[in-house]
């Protein structure tokens, strides 16, 4: 896939109501720009995608698997979804599955890990006057290495671009001289996301998700994916409210 064709993937995703980051394509594509496939028709129509990023050679991830509704069931998704396979082969390789393809990824090998729940709140702007230290005030061997804590590798392309994306917004908490937890805040078609967002401690995170907010204009909807596996952030939601909805 050109760096051009991504912007039909990610029309794509936005249409099957993911709701992408403004400036999620370039930073994607940076990370693996071998990673990314579009199915066409007749050499010229495009149909469909899917993405098999390769972190360091033995880590991969699948997204962006989406086939046009007007083309599905027609073999297109069957033969994008091979071609990534192949791409990711000896890999060790995570995905984040809808729903309805779960029976799908299971028959070629995959077992559920745990659902993904999005939040959905606004407001979550905290009185405390503790500020977070900017990303760019910290050694950028302290991220990496606090990242890796919480990532399979070290995935040192991909947070060259993320940290340094447009209008969004990084901060960490440090503690004794040590990187305590960090997170991300981006514009999306609808709103902000913040991603990703690690923490030693569910206090920590409290303080971060709260801090980024203070970057967003008042009123805006702020969006979290959370591991239905992770307790600590599953309380969390009590900064959302009650909006919620499964992801896979």
């Amino acid at each position: 896939m050109k760096r051009s064709e991504m912007d039909f993937a990610i029309q794509l995703a936005a249409k099957e109501g993911w709701n992408p980051g403004l400036h999620d394509a370039e930073c994607f594509y940076r990370t693996d720009p071998d990673g990314f496939f579009i199915g066409l028709l007749d050499e010229n129509e495009p149909v469909g995608c899917i993405s098999a990023v390769s972190y360091n050679g033995k880590f991969g991830f699948i997204g962006l698997y989406i086939v046009a509704a007007e083309h599905r069931g027609k073999g297109f998704g069957t033969a994008l979804w091979r071609r990534a396979m192949q791409r990711l082969d000896g890999h060790n390789i995570g995905l984040d599955g809808v729903v309805g393809q779960q029976a799908n990824y299971r028959k070629s090998g995959f077992n559920l890990a745990y659902r993904n729940i999005r939040y959905q709140g606004a407001d979550l702007r905290s009185t405390s006057r503790k500020d977070l230290v900017p990303l760019h005030q910290l050694s950028w061997e302290s991220l990496v290495n606090y990242d890796s804590r919480f990532f399979p590798v070290r995935r040192i392309q991909f947070l060259s671009t993320w940290v340094r994306m447009p209008d969004s917004h990084g901060g960490a908490v440090v503690r004794s001289g040590r990187v305590a937890g960090y997170g991300i805040i981006r514009r999306c078609r609808n709103g902000f996301k913040v991603g990703p967002l690690f923490a030693d401690n569910e206090q920590i995170a409290g303080t971060i998700l709260t801090g980024l907010s203070k970057h967003i204009p008042r009123g805006e909807p702020v969006f979290l994916d959370v591991p239905e596996v992770n307790p600590a952030a599953v309380r969390l939601e009590g900064m959302f409210g009650v909006t919620t909805f499964e992801l896979g």
